[in-house]
Formats: structure tokens, sequence, C-alpha cells
């Protein structure tokens, strides 16, 4: 099943472990952007069909998001009531977005999740100008956020970190542990999303970018958990807005090109 692995050179992985170490310090460091810089790769450069893409970017997420996820542990990024909160539902989510995705093309709302998302950048960006003492508060809207963070990361090939990250943020949530906590939560959403896409698809997203992208992550992840706990709160929510209003621009770009 994975022979094609024995006979892989460095020269043929190179490239996908520099997409993988650059995608992860970003996901590790600001909690989002993994999914959308691997996704666009495979699906815009490789021209992997969007269920398969999803499928191999949640199966490389398993081992970046366990890494990094153990790395902010190790750090004490998180919050553990609020991890409480986002697993269950984060979990339900994703099982339902995956099924989605393998049966019908759920990626129609892209768009305007997009939109959506570039607008939450920009209130980001504003209330990051703005801040002046950090004064952070527990976020309440959490679980359906989750559920609606999971069924988007699979359905759509990416969302858990921009939708939920940025949401808990604009809820008053401290950037560090907000980051740390949607990080760890991210690894037992991949698991059961990457199980739901075997069952469903196979092994087929197994592939040379799989594995390039898995050893980029992994030597990424412990990175972006020292960077996140170091980050002073008011830079961290300048570099998010400035990522998620950028991503969310590129992707609107690339919908509308193709309509």
């Amino acid at each position: 099943m994975f022979e094609f692995i024995a006979e892989l050179s460095f020269a043929d992985i190179a490239p996908f472990i520099l997409v993988g170490f650059a995608a992860q310090i970003v996901d590790g460091a600001l909690g989002m952007a993994f999914g959308v810089i691997s996704q666009t790769m495979l699906v815009s450069l490789l021209g992997v069909p969007p269920a398969t893409a999803s499928a191999s970017v949640h199966l490389v997420e398993v081992f970046t998001t366990a890494t990094s996820g153990a790395s902010h542990i190790w750090h004490r990024n998180i919050d553990w009531a609020l991890f409480r909160r986002l697993a269950p539902f984060g979990i339900i989510g994703g099982v339902a977005g995956a099924y989605a995705l393998s049966s019908v093309d759920a990626s129609a709302a892209r768009p305007f999740v997009m939109l959506y998302l570039a607008g939450v950048g920009v209130y980001l960006l504003v209330r990051a100008i703005r801040l002046s003492r950090p004064k952070f508060e527990d976020p309440k809207y959490t679980r359906p956020l989750a559920a609606a963070g999971g069924f988007l990361d699979a359905a759509g090939g990416g969302g858990w970190g921009p939708v939920v990250t940025s949401n808990l943020l604009v809820q008053g949530g401290d950037p560090r542990t907000t980051i740390g906590t949607v990080n760890t939560t991210e690894f037992l959403l991949t698991l059961s999303i990457s199980i739901t896409f075997i069952a469903t698809l196979g092994f087929a997203a197994f592939t040379v970018a799989t594995v390039g992208l898995i050893i980029g992550g992994m030597i990424a992840a412990p990175i972006g958990a020292v960077l996140v706990k170091r980050i002073r709160p008011r830079a961290l929510l300048l570099a998010v807005s400035a990522v998620l209003i950028a991503t969310s621009l590129f992707s609107l770009g690339r919908a509308w090109a193709i309509f």
C-alpha cells in the first residue's frame, strides 16, 4: 500500500517539507493557516481533487497537531476548561463535514465564509491597534462555534483555526491560551476527520505530498508553541488579523477567478 515511500528521494519530498515547515510555523504561532497554505498547494499546483486534498491535509495534521499540542501543553499555553468545551462539539462537526464532502461538494459556501473572516480580521486589527492594556475574558459562545468550525474544516478543506481562533479572540479570549487551546483541540478534530475520510475514501490521500508535509510540519510544530508563549498579546492580535485578512482575500480571489 505504501511501497512508494521506499522509492522516494529527498528531491521528491523537499518542496513539500518546506511548505509543511512554513505552514506549521504560522499555524503553531497564530492558530491558523496550515490548511489554507497546504490545501492551496495541493489543489492549485498539483490538481488534487478537493476531497482527496482535504483528506491528505487532515492526515498530515494528525501528526503536526499532535506535536504542536504536546508543545503547547509543555509551555502551559492551554485553557483546559475551554478545551473541554471545544473538543466534543468540534469532533461532531468535523465528522459530519467529512461525510458531507465525501458525498457532495459542500465547499460552495466557502467564499461567504471567507468574506466573513476577512471582516473579522479587520475587526481584530482595529482591536489590536486600540489595545493598550491587555484585558481578557472567558469566551461564552464556544460549543456552537466549535461545531461550525469542525464542519467547515472538513467540508471546506480548512477553517477550524480561522473560524474558531478568530471568534474566540473577538469574544475577548487571551491570545496565548486561545491559540494554544485551539491548536491542541485540533488534534482530536483532525484524528476524527481522518478516520472518517479513511472509512469513506480509503488510503488514497497518502501521497508523496503527505509524507513531505508531515516531516516539515512536525519539525516546525515545537517552534510555534515557543513563539506564541513569548510574543506579546497585542503583537499576536496584529499577526492573527493580518494572516486572517490575507488568507481570506486570497481565497476570495481564487473563488472569483473560478466564477
